[in-house]
């Protein structure tokens, strides 16, 4: 693919990781973008950001470091929306539902 290329680090903060819901909330936000989109961590392979099942793979507990990439159409705006996922509060609606 052809285009803009864009990248980003990210260092994992929430106590839980990075977990179910901001993974679907990341996968559903990467899939809006016309770009393909990676996410790496040191010493793995790069993983498909529009993939669940990838995602899992990296198991970021906190303080993991992750590059998210994307490469096309949108790249930018791409990872842009895609670090937002990050400072998201994830545990707020769990704590609610207590």
């Amino acid at each position: 693919m052809t285009g803009e290329s864009a990248k980003q680090s990210v260092v994992i903060t929430n106590p839980q990781g990075f977990h179910m819901r901001p993974m679907a909330a990341f996968v559903e936000a990467a899939k809006r973008f016309p770009c393909n989109v990676t996410v790496m961590r040191a010493g793995m392979h790069p993983v498909d950001g529009k993939s669940i099942l990838g995602l899992f793979e990296l198991v970021a507990v906190p303080g993991t470091e992750l590059i998210i990439e994307a490469n096309g159409p949108q790249a930018f705006e791409a990872v842009e929306a895609l670090m937002a996922i990050f400072t998201q509060d994830f545990e707020e609606e769990h704590e609610a539902a207590k």
